[in-house]
């Protein structure tokens, strides 16, 4: 199987998973509070953090623009709080200096073409495709013709709607992602067998974007061969936004990190033999009659 390139990182089998935190627009447009996710995820350990970016007058379709809705501005029309949580240039440069400082990769799924040449100004080493906007070719072309590794998450899809995407892409430097994509997920829907089915199909790496609120099913995903993991982060799931109930608080990306890596390092060579520190054991316990 491939590997695919990610800044210093390689994503595959045999390879440390790697985990990123969303950050996606739980940071409300509030630059200091993506600055305190971005160093939540450092302190976990995570590889990179990933934000969210669209072109609201795009991406908002017209019947909903006008519809008003409560938020931390006020009661305001929908349209509005697109616009306040979408972070521009001045933001993007803060954030791009930030992370270089952390030592933490950064990059963005991006909604539309020109969310893509955003994004693409700060040479981000990948892009991340989401769920919503799997089906859009014009997109997915958009984004390949970057040259970047892409990672693709594969919610709300049916094995032939894949398949569809992938044949646009083409395989090289590309990942899928597992995911399903209800905010948050009940653990019945979470089908963590597809992550096998998707290694199986299409002899590419494969990862697990998660919307559980536990844990035990992510780490279990890379037990499984998920070789990336995707989970949204949060200061306080009683938060205001779309996506708090749905990530992961400090202590819990802190325990997907840590839980990964003890994974991993249980995971050996599957060679039966006896571990050097049961020889004693041997000794002591063992008899011949």
């Amino acid at each position: 199987m491939s590997t695919v390139r990610i800044g210093n990182k390689l994503i595959g089998d045999d390879q440390p998973c790697f985990i990123i935190a969303e950050i996606g627009i739980n940071h409300n447009g509030d630059l200091e509070l993506a600055k305190r996710l971005i160093s939540l995820a450092v302190a976990a350990g995570c590889d990179a953090v990933k934000f969210q970016k669209r072109t609201p007058e795009l991406c908002v379709p017209a019947a909903q623009r006008a519809v008003m809705r409560e938020t931390p501005w006020g009661y305001i029309s929908y349209m509005d709080y697109r616009e306040k949580v979408e972070f521009g240039q001045a933001e993007y440069e803060q954030i791009d200096d930030y992370c270089q400082k952390s030592g933490i990769i950064w990059f963005a799924s991006c909604w539309d073409n020109p969310s893509v040449d955003f994004i693409q100004k700060f040479n981000v080493p990948c892009y991340k495709i989401a769920s919503a906007t799997m089906n859009n070719e014009t997109l997915l072309r958009h984004t390949r013709d970057t040259g970047k590794a892409i990672l693709l998450s594969t919610g709300m899809s049916t094995l032939e709607d894949v398949d569809r995407a992938v044949a646009i892409l083409g395989k090289e430097d590309l990942a899928l992602l597992h995911a399903v994509s209800t905010y948050p997920a009940e653990y019945g829907e979470l089908n963590l067998r597809a992550i096998l089915t998707l290694k199986q199909h299409f002899n590419l790496p494969v990862g697990y974007s998660g919307h559980e609120t536990g844990i035990a099913s992510t780490v279990a995903a890379v037990a499984m061969g998920a070789c990336v993991v995707e989970r949204h982060i949060t200061l306080d799931r009683a938060m205001w936004g779309s996506d708090q109930a749905a990530s992961l608080e400090p202590n819990g990306i802190t325990r997907v990190v840590r839980d990964i890596r003890l994974v991993e390092k249980s995971m050996g060579t599957g060679e039966k033999k006896i571990v050097e520190r049961e020889l004693p054991i041997i000794a002591r316990l063992r008899r011949v009659d």
